[in-house]
């Protein structure tokens, strides 16, 4: 039973799982996308995110925190620049799963994690959506029928115009 194992220790040692989720955390902050395993990804959203959120408030408490924490001074300026901008209204859920299948070599479920504000395909798609309407059971087929208009040749107009 798992009752209260609430870490996937992901096969390795901590000082090997501090050191992955390390890197992948740099690697996601400084190319806003990576390709990774969904174990891997679910682990890294728990590392990333509150280090994330920490750097909503720009001051030197929290960038030394988050400096600890990625080891990268790269990453660090990354975060608390263009992505601390980004994500300054969200309230949480900086980064998206999307599931790509599964690995060659050993069947492993892959996927794609991002930063949810750095994708310009997504975004582009949200603007430019239509309105949403409501189908109520009335057919296109018993439209009203008008009346045809009366067409007006050269001889009528010369006339109006006279």
């Amino acid at each position: 039973m798992r009752h209260g194992k609430t870490i996937n220790h992901l096969g390795r040692t901590a000082s090997h799982r501090n050191a992955m989720l390390q890197n992948m955390a740099v690697s996601l902050i400084l190319h806003k996308r990576i390709n990774t395993t969904v174990a891997k990804a679910k682990a890294l959203r728990k590392f990333v995110e509150p280090i994330i959120t920490k750097s909503k408030d720009d001051s030197m408490h929290s960038r030394r925190t988050a400096f600890s924490y990625l080891q990268d001074k790269e990453a660090v300026k990354e975060l608390f620049g263009t992505i601390s901008a980004k994500v300054a209204d969200r309230p949480g859920g900086y980064t998206r799963i999307i599931k790509t299948g599964f690995r060659l070599g050993d069947a492993a479920e892959m996927c794609m994690m991002e930063l949810v504000d750095f994708n310009e395909l997504l975004l582009g798609e949200t603007k430019a959506k239509k309105a949403k309407t409501t189908r109520r059971g009335k057919s296109g087929s018993t439209k009203k029928a008008t009346a045809p208009k009366a067409e007006v040749t050269a001889a009528d107009s010369a006339e109006a115009t006279a």
